[in-house]
């Protein structure tokens, strides 16, 4: 079931089966992250000006921060040649049935030059007991994993992002495998080019939001679909990417540093906040979302 209005919506939120939250994180060792090419607007004028140690440092704090947060971490190396890979994030969307079996969709990334970072994160899947989903590529354009595709905390249920990365179709496919429903949200801004960009899953009844990112009829859908909205800023969600956080267990956010307004908002709903520096990943347009891989 794919919905892309309010008026396609035939059941309520309770109404959704309810789903185990992941307990682990896959993270991409940053050796070989830098920016040697544009292909996002947060790209520009930034090749070559990465800073290698102070990212290496930032990933540790991410990393740190998911672990005090209770989540295990699982590494993987990254590759020569792949610097975007430490954005593990994209490449996969896993999954677990209610019979606790492990699924994972793999991605068919947009742009050539991180088409294969896919393979590499598919050999953990198949060490780690998950059956493998690939998608027809003679018939799905493109599909960038959790990106786009981000599981409602604690329900059987997707926000699907399309428009950029990620295409319509590539959610029927992935509907129809999971067996769950697809609210899809067409992405209108080229600088919020996935959806984790601009919309972070806090807990069951909570969302955090840039809502500039997105089409009339796609936040009519989820002003109709979940009830505690925190909105960010222009300059908070644009420049330090504060949607880009991450709520792993529905209370403890962790979120780039600065974001005085969304952090204050955050705090007064009662979530704890566990600011991070992700200024070097910022420059090839990603920060806490996209630097991990919930998995169960």
């Amino acid at each position: 079931m794919i919905i892309t209005k309010t008026s396609e919506l035939n059941f309520t939120l309770d109404q959704v089966p309810l789903m185990p939250l992941p307990t682990g994180a896959l993270m991409v060792t940053p050796e070989h992250f830098t920016v040697e090419y544009v292909i996002n607007p947060h790209m520009e004028g930034h090749i070559g000006t990465v800073d290698r140690a102070k990212a290496m440092d930032e990933w540790k704090q991410v990393r740190d921060a998911f672990i005090d947060s209770g989540v295990k971490i699982h590494e993987i190396k990254g590759q020569s040649g792949l610097p975007d890979m430490v954005f593990c994030a994209n490449q996969s969307l896993p999954y677990v049935d209610a019979d606790g079996n492990k699924h994972v969709v793999m991605s068919i990334m947009h742009a050539d030059q991180r088409k294969y970072e896919v393979a590499f994160i598919e050999q953990w899947y198949r060490q780690n007991g998950y059956m493998i989903h690939h998608l027809d590529g003679d018939v799905i354009t493109d599909f960038e994993g959790m990106g786009d595709a981000i599981w409602h905390t604690g329900k059987r249920l997707i926000w699907g992002g399309y428009g950029f990365r990620s295409s319509l179709d590539a959610y029927k496919v992935v509907s129809d495998t999971f067996g769950v429903p697809v609210i899809a949200l067409e992405l209108l801004h080229p600088a919020f080019y996935h959806l984790d960009t601009c919309f972070c899953m806090l807990n069951e009844d909570t969302a955090l939001i840039y809502p500039g990112a997105f089409t009339d009829e796609g936040l009519a859908l989820i002003r109709a679909m979940i009830p505690n909205i925190i909105e960010a800023n222009q300059h908070e969600a644009e420049v330090l990417f504060a949607c880009n956080a991450t709520c792993p267990d529905g209370k403890n956010v962790v979120i780039q540093y600065g974001c005085v307004d969304v952090n204050a908002k955050l705090e007064a709903a009662g979530f704890t906040v566990h600011e991070v520096s992700t200024d070097e990943y910022r420059k090839s347009g990603g920060s806490v979302f996209c630097m991990k891989m919930l998995v169960f």
